[in-house]
């Protein structure tokens, strides 16, 4: 029951079948009735019930709720007037609702690796804010890159009804049952939209960085064997240095092995970089993690980073700019892909076609840790037996949290770092 005068405006338009009401002066309700639990607790309101205290129709409220384009055509007003009211009754859509009449569930399942700081949770982060402002819910699974977890989850998350998926750093060898998002993926399947860097871009940028800064003598650190862009990533590095005439020598390559996501990544494969005869003024690590691992094993060497060796590191993940000194790195811009995987999955759901392959470009940022190359200084002989005292303990002090068997190639390289400085 309305009480009082009121001045009502009538919009209308083609497309809107419902009425849309918007008051100009404060409308005063009688407050509709609120079924109550059998434990005495009121229900959770729904729409009609809105709908009825607002004096609204449901068809308005959910244009208004939903963001729809019609809802251009209601007044602020009006819209303020339901999003108070959602507020004030802790008003949540009825999902199930949603999911029977329209028939979908609007769930996505998302495959990662592993959840770990850095790469992986800022790609989950974009997709949590995209996914959250379409109204859609997903779930996460962990594989560790196990093949028969990889064959098993997508089943469970089919199980559960999801619509698509999203897979991250994950070498797919085959097409996934529903329409899926592989963010850094590099294999072409029926069905899947790769999503990725463009490498080739991402090595130039770090290569001429260094070869302007004068350094010809670089080392590198090749990512594992089984991350999705290790093999990409190199070869583009490779052809890179061919065309700046940057010789790339075996003794200052070397490639990374623990599958762990912790600066002991790149810890003893520069202990092992430096132990070998060949010296280098600038080292490029595979991602940040590495670098910074690589920073720690060059200063216990007595060398200072940028000064003796420059290094350049990959992702740019949040830590990267708190470091000491800060890292030089080529920037993923991880939220901007991991919302592309999200909108182009729910296009795709949508009817939109399967683009393929989208590609983003990197960004280069200089930071501390890089400077002009100048002569490399070797350790005196102080500096030298002092390092090959302490660099098995460090290195195994550098492992603690680390599984077992993480644990056990870490405590191998520190035997062979040793033996080697004999």
């Amino acid at each position: 029951m309305v009480f009082g005068c009121v001045s009502v405006t009538l919009c209308l338009r083609a497309s809107v079948v419902d009425l849309v009401f918007a008051c100009s002066v404060k409308i005063h309700t009688q407050m509709p009735h609120r079924d109550k639990k059998q434990n005495g607790q009121e229900q959770p309101v729904s729409l009609k019930f809105l709908a009825k205290y607002l004096n609204l129709s449901p068809a308005t409220i959910s244009v208004v709720l939903n963001d729809s384009p019609t809802a251009r055509e209601i007044p602020q007003q009006t819209k303020d007037r339901v999003m108070a009211a959602v507020s004030k009754f802790k008003y949540r859509p009825n999902v199930w609702a949603r999911s029977l009449r329209r028939k979908r569930s609007f769930t996505i399942g998302v495959l990662v690796h592993e959840i770990s700081e850095g790469y992986g949770a800022l790609l989950l982060n974009a997709l949590d804010n995209y996914l959250l402002q379409e109204g859609y819910f997903y779930f996460v699974v962990s594989h560790r890159r196990r093949p028969d977890l990889l064959e098993e989850y997508p089943r469970m998350l089919m199980e559960r009804s999801v619509e698509g998926f999203i897979v991250i750093d994950t070498v797919l060898h085959q097409s996934l049952p529903l329409p899926t998002v592989n963010i850094s993926g590099h294999t072409k399947l029926p069905g899947v939209t790769n999503v990725v860097l463009d490498h080739e871009l991402a090595a130039r940028m770090a290569l001429q960085h260094l070869v302007g800064l004068g350094h010809r003598q670089i080392a590198f650190i090749k990512g594992q064997p089984f991350s999705s862009d290790s093999e990409v990533r190199w070869k583009a590095t490779q052809e890179v240095a061919r065309e700046l005439s940057l010789p790339i020598k075996p003794e200052l390559t070397i490639q990374l092995e623990t599958n762990t996501f912790s600066p002991v990544l790149g810890y003893p494969v520069t202990q092992e970089l430096l132990s070998r005869s060949t010296p280098f003024t600038a080292l490029v690590a595979y991602n940040d993690l590495s670098a910074i691992g690589a920073i720690a094993a060059i200063r216990e060497r007595g060398l200072r980073v940028p000064e003796d060796i420059s290094v350049v590191g990959f992702d740019d993940i949040a830590s990267a700019a708190f470091q000491n000194p800060s890292l030089t790195t080529v920037r993923q811009p991880l939220r901007q892909m991991g919302a592309t995987a999200a909108r182009i999955l729910l296009e795709r759901l949508n009817g939109a076609e399967d683009p393929g392959e989208v590609i983003v470009k990197p960004e280069f940022v200089v930071r501390e840790s890089t400077c002009p190359a100048r002569a490399g200084l070797q350790p005196s002989s102080r500096q030298r037996a002092n390092w090959q005292k302490t660099s098995g303990q460090n290195l195994l002090r550098r492992s603690d949290g680390l599984s077992a068997r993480q644990r056990v190639k870490v405590e191998a390289t520190s035997r062979s770092v040793s033996t080697k400085k004999r």
